[in-house]
């Protein structure tokens, strides 16, 4: 049995953080679900425009787009829909077969809205209803501006993958919106089955620290995170709270670790799915990573639901020096200023394109 298919059995779903219409026209991502089960994927700017940039799969569709008089942002979330709207079809079997618990595609609003609560709420209602899929994600920040927009688009009805959280008191303030936004459905009266996950963002802990903290405590400190912040998503979804919802028909929303590439060649290339095996939570992973995990991977015992050593390892980073507070807040920053510029990177390899084309 693959390792892929083990993890799935522990309980942890895996999806694909990739989307190319390569992968979909060559049946790539078809093999993914039937061999290596995948039951969802995640996109973001950085995906779509190394896309975009690096094939040719996506000239056809930018050229009638251009003729239609599209262009910039219109013409990428044209293309952007057109790829996750297929590959929701593709996962809407298992999103059926699990009562909408898992075969979910993401797509994310402008990273330009990051600080924007009221446009950020907009056009995640207009994404929603354009895309017009039961298993379609709309990604949201969990910025201090963002949970505002959260707690809205769910009480609209519209699906949520926060994302961009990197601390425990990040996750805890994106799953408090989360819920506010479900209990407002339960006094109105509405279906309160409103799908989430919240992502927490683990590898670039370590990227963050590497040069900072002595060599004991290498690649530990994104993955004590994610044990402290699993301690709490435990907890949360077994409070009162939470099951006074469940008892509604609310579903809880899901833990996701994103995040999860090795980036230290020195470190095994599965030590971040290894290391975050949860049941009822989601890991996406790059390509690389998954096709990893099916050939060699080796795994272990199921994160502990208490944190397990988390507080004794993150105490040593303390001691070395790192402020955790301040460096979660500067990596959520340093995450929407990189997302900011790849929309830009994206708008521009969308216009370089679309000169190319017309000449």
């Amino acid at each position: 049995m693959k390792a892929t298919q083990q993890l799935h059995e522990m309980g942890q779903s895996l999806w694909l953080d990739n989307i190319t219409r390569g992968l979909l026209t060559s049946g790539t991502l078809a093999h993914y679900i039937q061999e290596f089960s995948v039951t969802g994927l995640t996109s973001n700017p950085t995906i779509f425009d190394h896309a975009i940039k690096n094939s040719h799969d996506y000239d056809d569709a930018i050229s009638q787009k251009l003729k239609e008089g599209k262009s910039g942002e219109a013409l990428f979330f044209e293309l952007a829909i057109e790829d996750l709207t297929r590959a929701a079809d593709l996962f809407l079997p298992i999103h059926k077969a699990t009562n909408g618990v898992d075969g979910w595609v993401s797509l994310e609003v402008s990273p330009k809205l990051a600080y924007d609560t009221k446009s950020t709420i907009a056009a995640a209602r207009e994404l929603h209803a354009r895309a017009n899929r039961p298993n379609l994600f709309i990604k949201i920040p969990g910025t201090r501006e963002g949970l505002g927009a959260i707690e809205e688009s769910i009480f609209a009805g519209v699906a949520v993958n926060v994302t961009l959280l990197f601390s425990c008191e990040q996750y805890v303030a994106a799953a408090e919106a989360y819920l506010r936004g479900i209990e407002r459905r339960v006094a109105k009266g509405l279906n309160p089955n409103v799908g989430s996950v919240a992502s927490l963002f683990v590898s670039r802990w370590d990227v963050a620290v590497a040069d900072k903290a002595p060599a004991s405590l290498k690649d530990q400190l994104g993955i004590a995170v994610a044990k402290r912040t699993y301690k709490a998503y435990r907890e949360l979804i077994a409070s009162d709270r939470s099951l006074r919802l469940l008892n509604a028909g609310a579903r809880a929303q899901r833990m996701l670790w994103a995040s999860t590439g090795t980036k230290d060649p020195k470190s095994s290339d599965i030590l971040y799915v290894k290391s975050l095996a949860a049941p009822y939570s989601v890991n996406t992973m790059p390509e690389k990573t998954l096709q990893a995990l099916a050939d060699h991977g080796d795994l272990g015992t199921t994160m502990p639901p208490d944190g397990g050593d988390a507080e004794q390892v993150l105490a040593r980073f303390t001691q070395a020096g790192i402020d955790l507070d301040a460096l979660a807040a500067q990596l959520q920053r340093e995450g929407a200023e990189s997302f900011d510029k790849s929309w830009d990177d994206l708008l521009g390899c969308i216009a370089q394109k679309s000169t190319q084309l017309k000449s």
